[in-house]
């Protein structure tokens, strides 16, 4: 799997991009619906869906860039991918009193899977960059 996303990892931008846009529309409008049952404010949850929106632009520009110079772009998409993760994070923190538990298991949850994201797309990043330099030496 990981020689796939090697030889393409333009795909990495492509399942970041789906993932950034499920996590926007899921924070930004079906959250804010339900923030009783979350107890994730309204302002917190369009600042942290609007995050994901900025990580879409950015993965869309990114799948315009010659295959062979993206492991810097997929670098920054995963240190960017943690930030976020810290970022939410820290909102359930300073949030804790309102947050419910399906509010903490929807933080959990997504921080889990783009944080493992997040390590995939550093990892193929230094890959592809290290695959690159090697073939123009």
């Amino acid at each position: 799997m990981i020689k796939s996303f090697i030889t393409n990892p333009k795909k990495l931008f492509l399942m970041d991009a789906l993932g950034a846009m499920i996590s926007a529309v899921l924070l930004g409008i079906v959250l804010v619906k339900l923030e009783d049952v979350f107890g994730i404010p309204r302002k917190t949850l369009y600042f942290l869906a609007g995050l994901p929106i900025l990580f879409t632009v950015y993965d869309l520009i990114c799948l315009t860039k010659d295959k062979s110079n993206v492991g810097p772009f997929l670098k920054v998409i995963g240190i960017v991918n943690i930030v976020y993760c810290c970022i939410s994070i820290g909102t359930t923190v300073y949030h804790f009193k309102t947050i419910t538990i399906f509010g903490y298991l929807y933080i959990i949850i997504e921080v889990i899977i783009t944080f493992s994201l997040a390590l995939f797309e550093y990892k193929i990043g230094s890959k592809v960059s290290k695959r690159n330099s090697e073939k123009q030496n």
